[in-house]
């Protein structure tokens, strides 16, 4: 088992969420020792900010406000990357053959993958505070109040706990970490077919009519509104397509990763012929689990003979 796998007696219940707290504290040990990830979630999202201020910003907008227009669509791009470890996280987990295990454990069986959305969630608004004070440097000047920064607050950290959970699901259903990786990758491209990085009425119809009806333009356009009062938001829309995404998320995770022990579970399938072998043996002693291929059986057909 992984070193970094809680162990029966850290998983005891002496409160309410305790086994959450173990796994999220697995995730962030885990982060913590995989540094990389988090400096890539953090520097690719900065890195295409500058990109599309300074090389693309002056031919999209020439008053230089362009960066004003883009982070809204960053901070999302950044949510995205940063939950798109997740599902190769929990993919890895699964290919290790250690949730079976601990789906063998006397545990709640969510509360595994809850330990990896909450540790991204963490990670990503970290990944979010710096991806804002890098725009401020640039020249972001929002003019939202308290109110409005906390409502912008409380819409990302939805939309990243939405996503996070749909990052998960699809962890637990590729066969692998890189078809999990390969699978994430495709719902990263959705923040550049939306209002994201230009006006959706400059696209060909065919293109606004996708951008127009996907998820993230009502959200980037709420968060627009929200810190620097340009255009109208779509506070009710945003809402329903994140509540929406994880209602969807939360139940493919739940047909994915029920509760209780795998039926067939790599892990336990050899502990389960044992058990079968030693259900033939009369008396005490009478299967020697150490051998299950041969000392059993034999042990156990001897005494019926007798």
């Amino acid at each position: 088992m992984s070193a970094l796998a809680p162990t029966r007696a850290s998983l005891g219940r002496p409160g309410f969420l305790s086994e959450e707290r173990v796994f999220l504290d697995r995730s962030l040990r885990r982060a913590l020792r995989t540094p990389d990830v988090l400096v890539m979630a953090i520097l690719l999202p900065i890195l295409l900010m500058l990109m599309f201020t300074y090389v693309f910003g002056g031919a999209i907008q020439e008053d230089g406000a362009y960066v004003d227009y883009v982070v809204p669509g960053i901070v999302l791009l950044c949510a995205g990357f940063g939950a798109a470890s997740t599902a190769v996280d929990v993919a890895d987990d699964k290919e290790s053959g250690i949730m079976d295990r601990f789906r063998t454990m006397p545990i709640r069986s969510w509360a595994v993958l809850t330990g990896h959305v909450a540790a991204s969630l963490i990670r990503n608004l970290v990944a979010t505070a710096a991806v804002i004070a890098v725009a401020l440097l640039v020249g972001f000047r929002p003019n939202a109040g308290v109110f409005e920064w906390i409502a912008t607050g409380g819409l990302v950290a939805l939309y990243i706990l939405a996503i996070t959970y749909l990052f998960a699901a699809i962890g637990l259903a590729a066969g692998n970490a890189q078809a999990a990786s390969g699978y994430g990758f495709i719902l990263l491209f959705l923040p550049y077919v939306s209002s994201a990085f230009v006006p959706v009425d400059t696209m060909p119809s065919w293109l606004q009519w996708v951008a127009d009806n996907q998820p993230i333009t009502p959200i980037i356009e709420t968060l627009r509104s929200l810190l620097t009062g340009v255009g109208e938001g779509q506070p009710v829309t945003a809402l329903a397509w994140c509540l929406g995404i994880l209602a969807v998320a939360v139940v493919w995770v739940a047909v994915l990763f029920p509760g209780g022990a795998p039926t067939a579970s790599p892990l336990n399938r050899n502990e389960a012929d044992v058990s079968q072998r030693c259900a033939v043996a009369t008396r005490p002693h009478g299967c020697d689990t150490s051998r299950p291929g041969r000392a059993g059986t034999r042990r156990g057909a001897r005494r019926r003979r007798l």
